[in-house]
Parts: C-alpha cells; sequence; structure tokens
C-alpha cells in the first residue's frame, strides 16, 4: 500500500509480508493508519478529519494479489477492472471537503463495490471487532456463519416465511383493529355514490348545460341581433325600398358580368363577388334560422338553473367538476367492495396466518437443530485452539435458548418468541479453569482471554470459510508472558495458510513474524516515505528490545530480544509451510 497525507502519516509505503506481518512502533506513531489505509481500500467509511492537516487530500493505493476464479476477481471484471500483472490495483481519495472517490483497476466505481470485495478479501478484526463479539446477535452470527449450509439453508426459507408472516399478520391487525373506522368510511361511501346515482350525471353535462343557460338568458338579445343582421344581408319584407347587402353584392356582380370577357383579371374579380353573394345568401338563410329555433321558453330556463344546481352539490363535495365526480364514484364502488369483503378477507387472513405460523414453527425447529449441531463442534474447535492460547483448562460452550411467549409460533412443543432470525437466542459462554461455571463470555472473560476467545474463533474460521487475508489490530491487548508467546506462535500457524498482519505492542507476538515493519515519525511529527522500515538483523532486534524494555540497548533486553527470535525460527523449522 502507498499512502499519503493521511493522519500523522506524509507518504509512506507499506510492504507487507505474503506470511506473518507485524507492524510495531511507539505509540501514536501511527501504526493504526496502516489498518485505516485498509480499511479505506475495502470500502470503509471516509472521514474528512482524516486528511493531514495542510494537505487537500488522502490518496490510498494497494496491489491486491487474486487467486485465479477468485468471486471477488469475477466482480471486479464485470465492474471493468483490468489487472495489473495478475493484480488488482485499488486507490481510494478523500478530499478535505469530504468527497470520496474509488477506482478499481483503473476505473472509477462505487465505494459499495469496494465494500462488497472486501467480505472475500480481507476479515479485519480489532478492539471494536471484540466489542462486537460480545452481542449475542454477533455470537448467533458467529455460530451460523459457522454452520454453512446446514444453517444457510433452512435460514433463507424461513426469512422469506417470516416475512410473509409479518405481511399477512399486518394487514390483518389492521382490518380488525379499524374495523370501526372502515365501516364508517364504508358508510360515508354508500352516502355519496346514492347521492350521485340519484343524480345520474352524464361526462360533459355540466359544460353544455352552463353554454344553455347562458343563451337560454340572453334569447331576446340574440333573436334581435340575429333579425337585425339577416335585414342587412337579405332585406327586411315590410321595407321593400330599403338597400341590403345581397342586393348590393347583386347588382355589383351584374355591371362586371356585362364586361368580364374584355380582361380575365376582371373576370376572376366577377367570380369572388359571386362567391361572397352566395356565401351571404347562405349566413343570411342561417341566421333566419337561428332566430326561428331560438327558445326563449323562461320553463327551460329554469329546468336548466334546477339540474345545474344538483350538479353544482355534487361538484362541491366530490370533484372539481362532473368528470372529477364520476371518477370519485368509480374508485369509492371500488373501495366499498374492498370494505365490503373485510369479513371474508378476515376469515382468509386468519387462515393464512396460521398455515404460515405454523411453517414457521417448522422451520424454526430446524434451524435450532442445525445450531446446536453446530454449536457443539464450533465450542470444541475453539476450545482446542484456547489450549494452543495459554488456556489449557479453559472450556467454550453455546447456550442456545429460546423465550416462552403467548404471541409467539409454536416451536418444539412451546409458544416462544420469534425474530427475523428465527426463535433462537445464541450465547457464548467461557469457563476459564476446571470448577468454574460456564458464564457469558461478556461478564467472564478478562481483556487478555476475551482477545484470545476472538482470535480462537477467527482461526476456526479460517479452516471452514476462509479468506486471504487477516488483518487483526491489537487483538493481544491485555495479554503478557506465556500468553503473548502462545498468540505469536498462533497467528504464525494461520499465516501458512493465509497472509496474516498484526498490528501490535508485544514483542512475544513480533518476534513470530516474518517481516516486521516499523512506523517512526520524523523529528516534525510526522511519519514520511522513509518512516516505515522493513526491519532485519540487529535492527529487528534492537526494536524487539526497545518493546521489552524500552531500551534499545538494553543488554538484558537484547538477549531476551535474540532469545524471542531463535525460538520463532525454530518453530518455524520444524512446521512446514
Amino acid at each position: 500500500m502507498r499512502i499519503r497525507s493521511l493522519g500523522v502519516i506524509d507518504d509512506a509505503v507499506v510492504e507487507l509480508s505474503p506470511g506473518f506481518t507485524a507492524v510495531t512502533g511507539e505509540t501514536g506513531a501511527g501504526k493504526t493508519m496502516v489498518v485505516t489505509s485498509l480499511g479505506l481500500l475495502l470500502g470503509g467509511r471516509a472521514d474528512p478529519a482524516l486528511v493531514r492537516i495542510g494537505a487537500g487530500k488522502a490518496v490510498v493505493e494497494g496491489r491486491i494479489a487474486l487467486a485465479a476464479g477468485a468471486s471477488a476477481l469475477a466482480r471486479a471484471e464485470e465492474a471493468g477492472a483490468e489487472l495489473d500483472d495478475g493484480a488488482l490495483l485499488i486507490s481510494r481519495t478523500l478530499s478535505a471537503e469530504g468527497r470520496s472517490r474509488a477506482h478499481l483497476g483503473g476505473r472509477s466505481v462505487p465505494v459499495g463495490l469496494l465494500a462488497e470485495l472486501a467480505d472475500e478479501l480481507v476479515a479485519v478484526h480489532g478492539q471494536t471487532d471484540q466489542q462486537g463479539l460480545l452481542k449475542l446477535s454477533r455470537q448467533r452470527q458467529a455460530l451460523d456463519r459457522y454452520a454453512g449450509e446446514a444453517v444457510s439453508g433452512p435460514l433463507t426459507a424461513y426469512t422469506e416465511a417470516y416475512r410473509r408472516l409479518r405481511a399477512v399478520a399486518g394487514e390483518l391487525d389492521e382490518i380488525v383493529t379499524r374495523a370501526r373506522e372502515r365501516a364508517q368510511e364504508a358508510d360515508l361511501l354508500r352516502y355519496g355514490l346514492d347521492e350521485i346515482a340519484a343524480v345520474e350525471p352524464r361526462a360533459g353535462e355540466d359544460t353544455e348545460l352552463a353554454e344553455e343557460a347562458e343563451r337560454l338568458g340572453h334569447a331576446e338579445a340574440l333573436a334581435g341581433a340575429a333579425t337585425a343582421a339577416h335585414a342587412a344581408l337579405a332585406g327586411n319584407p315590410e321595407d321593400p325600398e330599403g338597400i341590403d347587402a345581397s342586393t348590393l353584392v347583386a347588382g355589383a356582380h351584374r355591371a362586371l358580368e356585362a364586361v368580364r370577357a374584355h380582361d380575365p383579371a376582371l373576370a376572376a374579380l366577377t367570380d369572388r363577388i359571386g362567391e361572397i353573394g352566395i356565401l351571404l345568401t347562405d349566413v343570411a338563410g342561417e341566421l333566419a334560422g337561428y332566430a326561428d329555433d331560438l327558445d326563449a321558453d323562461p320553463l327551460r330556463l329554469a329546468a336548466v338553473e334546477e339540474r345545474r344546481a344538483a350538479l353544482t352539490a355534487l361538484t362541491r363535495k366530490y370533484g372539481e367538476d362532473i368528470a372529477g365526480v364520476l371518477a370519485w364514484g368509480e374508485q369509492g364502488a371500488a373501495r366499498l367492495t374492498e370494505l365490503d369483503g373485510d369479513d371474508e378477507r378476515i376469515g382468509e387472513l386468519t387462515a393464512e396466518r396460521d398455515a404460515l405460523g405454523a411453517e414457521l414453527g417448522a422451520l424454526a425447529e430446524e434451524l435450532t437443530k442445525a445450531r446446536t449441531e453446530a454449536a457443539e463442534r464450533f465450542a470444541a474447535a475453539v476450545t482446542a485452539e484456547l489450549a494452543s492460547l495459554a488456556m489449557p483448562h479453559a472450556r467454550v460452550s453455546f447456550d442456545i435458548r429460546q423465550t416462552e411467549d403467548p404471541d409467539g409460533i409454536e416451536a418444539g412443543g412451546r409458544t416462544v418468541a420469534y425474530g427475523p432470525a428465527g426463535v433462537d437466542e445464541v450465547e457464548l459462554l467461557l469457563a476459564p479453569h476446571p470448577g468454574a461455571p460456564p458464564r457469558p463470555v461478556a461478564k467472564g472473560a478478562s481483556g487478555g482471554e476475551l482477545s484470545r476467545v476472538m482470535l480462537a474463533v477467527e482461526v476456526v474460521f479460517a479452516g471452514t470459510d476462509p479468506v486471504p487475508t487477516y488483518l487483526f489490530d491489537e487483538v493481544d491487548a491485555g495479554v503478557g508472558g506465556k500468553a503473548a508467546v502462545e498468540i505469536g506462535r498462533r497467528l504464525a500457524k494461520l499465516a501458512r495458510t493465509a497472509q496474516v498482519v498484526v498490528v501490535t505492542h508485544l514483542p512475544q507476538v513480533a518476534a513470530f513474524a516474518d517481516r516486521q515493519l516499523l512506523v517512526e515519525k520524523t523529528n516534525d511529527g510526522s511519519v514520511t516515505r522513509s518512516g516505515v522500515k522493513v526491519l532485519e538483523g540487529e535492527d529487528r532486534v534492537r526494536e524487539l528490545s526497545r518493546m521489552l524494555a524500552g531500551q534499545e540497548d538494553s543488554e538484558a533486553a537484547r538477549a531476551h530480544a535474540e532469545e524471542l527470535l531463535a525460538t520463532a525460527r525454530a518453530e518455524d523449522r520444524t512446521s512446514p509451510h
């Protein structure tokens, strides 16, 4: 990895060993920035406060080797990523303003894609992960992960049945608890539908009646105007000497008709005047018919206004216009059908709920059985690991229990509480020495014991659900002496099948590493490119001496450091990689 402008790190390159890499350094030197950097590459949350003061952005780049056929490789290629000599290049940029960008194999990708790949590439464990192990939900998840298909298969079926049961139960509860409100809603709908049915409105009727009312209200004025216009166009029978438009146009046409043969232009004008005469005759005829047909009946006007009032009463309640009223009626009728079918629906939903409850109970029993079988194997495996971590008399077990609940489901002959993951409460128990009663690991384990339980659990996972890389951030906290040596020995064993990176303050652990990296600050408080060193030979002895006694030149510390390295190398030679 290359890290630039992140926290105390100015510009540094971290080269990790294929086996076991230990990262050491003084407190505050920036060791945890290695963990933070890897977290950013794997889609972790980007905190702008991580950007080094004075820098505009922080950049982390990593080169990850992937095994051929790895699903993470297929997912990366789907996103358009290109490999660099068989390795995948990942970069993450974080601006001081909080913007974050991710690149995978030279392509810009969503940060979420990096998080998807993380699950298959690296298992990260630190102090917060230890605290997470104290939660019952995390303990159940750990057991389910160990059990594999034996639990994941029935759990998938259970989760789907649980989702359907919650949906059915929710609908049933709503219908039953809101029965009175739904009855009131049905009554209001019936009243409205009856009111609309009594009026029997037609689509567009309100517009038609408004036009008719306007016409009837001004019938006398309209008739007078039509009669006067007709007289102006076609003459008034009561005034035979009067001059009208039709007569004038006819005279103009006759005058031109006599000479039209002498000039084509004048002939064209003659024809147009003839067309005007025809149009005047047509309009005059229509005006006469309009005046004759105009109904000035006051009774009809009263009937129209009464009908309009009835329609207005509907639009005040059910829509902006009659089209809206008719739409409300269609929707109301559909809703009323639904409400009127409540009793039948309650029966259907009750039967479906009971059937789903029985199905869920059977699946829950299957889950409990699978978890119980896996718990015995898991506990035995973790107990065996604790023996190699200086806890030879410790015993780990699981308490798998259910809680009685009258509103629950039938499982195992009892009515018990249930949730999206089944009916089981799973709790990890630890008996640290013979004679000690098993107690919840949250209450019965010291900090050092919890670190070793965490490591033992992860080592067991490595044998059943391996990932290529394991990162441990000071999971050896609270541990010392022989236990620290055993942790170092066990991490070295894990590194035979996977890449292991450990941020540690314990020399007993660091001595077992294939490669030891020292993170140190310069005088100005930053970590530069030369601030992450690969320690070899005398340099490594000096760093282990500092970790042992706080003094690099202490002869006793040097002797102890050399002894630790010799012990680790001797074991490494006797154990094939």
